[in-house]
This record gives C-alpha cells, structure tokens and sequence, in this order.
C-alpha cells in the first residue's frame, strides 16, 4: 500500500532529511513547517498518517493534533509526535489529546522509519475486515468489574483477584484507552505514603495480564498504561 505521510516541523533541515529518507521508501510525503498550513494541507491530501513536532510558531503540535482529533476527514489518520520535548508531562498531554504515539528525538532515520512502517502495517490490520466466524464463537471478550463483591467477570465466568491488582485493574478499567502515568497508579493504588520498588506496577500488570488477557492491558512505553 502506497502510505501517504504529512511531516510537521519548523526546522527545514529536518523536513528536508526525513521526507528524503520516507521517500526512499515509497512513501507519497507532504511537508509544512507550523500547525495552520499542516491543517490546510492534511484537508486535501487526508494522510494516512501524520509525524508532527510539538514546539511549532503559529500553531503548536498539541493543538494541531486537537484540531485534527476534530476533523472527520482524519478519523482513521494515526498522529505520531516526533519531539525534543521527551518529558512525561508532554507525552501524557499528547497521548490525551489522541497522538496514537510519541517519538523523542534525537532518533536515528532508520528506527524512526522501521517504528513508523510497524505503525502503519498495525492501522492496516485494524482496517481490514474481520473473516466471517462461526456463529457460535464469542467476537470478542466481555469483561465487567462486580465492586460489591469484589470480582472480576470475564464471559460469564468469575476471576478473584488480590486486592491490589482488583484496585489496579478498577483504576485502569475507570476510563477505558485513557493512559494512566505511573504516578497516577501509585498514588491512587498504593498511596503517595507507601513506597514500593520500581517493578511494582509491572510484577501486579503481567499477574494481570494472565489472568484477563494480553490485550486488555496496553503498555505506552516511557508512560504508563491503559486499558482496552
């Protein structure tokens, strides 16, 4: 499939080199240099994906990835952040504002091209019809949380958790593809008084994830997690 990239960035060098390097690859790449022109040009030429800086004059990337968020014509466009700003903070606000992924720089061409191609393939599979399944076999998996009686129900079928993954999985499970930071989840699971090692999350996320599904619980890499 012939991809089509618009590349969102003020510093003309970087424009130059990586729209080079994406047309090497059979990429079709529109450039623009702030927020405004890259909304004008993102109207005609509807990319399927667009790579787009933070810290831009006129309009910065966050609000460019809003505006964009709002048009329908970009409903199935993935916006990937590719900036200096690698702070927790920045990428939190980028993830919430709906970026599908952030990327720091500085980055070597042939990861940020090789991550880019990976995102790309992913979208095609997510646009690609489903085959045809029996009638008789489950879709997908249906999972509610009982607080009553503090269990997890998956397709009918009860899961007792320990006290901590129930509360981490409430939290996770409260606002559905919203990204939680890990100091969202210590503090609201374990308490800002309470220290625990670094791995904490991670041991009670793969307990988890054995029990519910792999699917179910997305990592955002350098961020924290949400559930899907």
């Amino acid at each position: 499939m012939n991809y089509r990239i618009l590349l969102v960035d003020d510093e003309p060098d970087i424009l130059e080199f990586v729209s080079y390097n994406l047309l090497r690859e059979g990429f079709q790449v529109q450039t623009a240099p702030n927020g405004v022109e890259a909304l004008k040009i993102a109207e005609q030429f509807v990319p399927h994906l667009v790579l787009l800086d933070v810290m831009m004059p006129e309009m910065d990337g966050m609000e460019t990835c809003r505006r964009m968020r709002q048009m329908a014509s970009l409903k199935n466009t993935m916006i990937v952040f590719l900036s200096a700003r690698g702070e927790d903070e920045s990428q939190l606000e980028g993830f919430e504002l709906g970026a599908d992924d952030y990327i720091t720089k500085p980055v070597k061409v042939k990861l940020l091209v090789s991550r880019l191609k990976a995102i790309l393939k992913r979208t095609e599979s997510e646009n690609t019809p489903p085959a045809e399944e029996p009638a008789t076999e489950a879709v997908q998996d249906v999972i509610t949380i009982d607080k009553e009686r503090f269990v997890v129900v998956k397709n009918g079928k009860e899961i007792t958790l320990p006290r901590k993954e129930f509360q981490l999985l409430d939290l996770l499970y409260s606002k559905p593809q919203k990204v939680f930071s890990r100091e969202e989840i210590y503090s609201a699971v374990w308490g800002s008084s309470v220290i625990v090692g670094d791995r904490t999350i991670d041991v009670h996320i793969r307990k988890l994830r054995t029990k519910i599904g792999e699917e179910h619980i997305v990592t955002i890499k350098g961020v924290g997690y949400k559930f899907q």
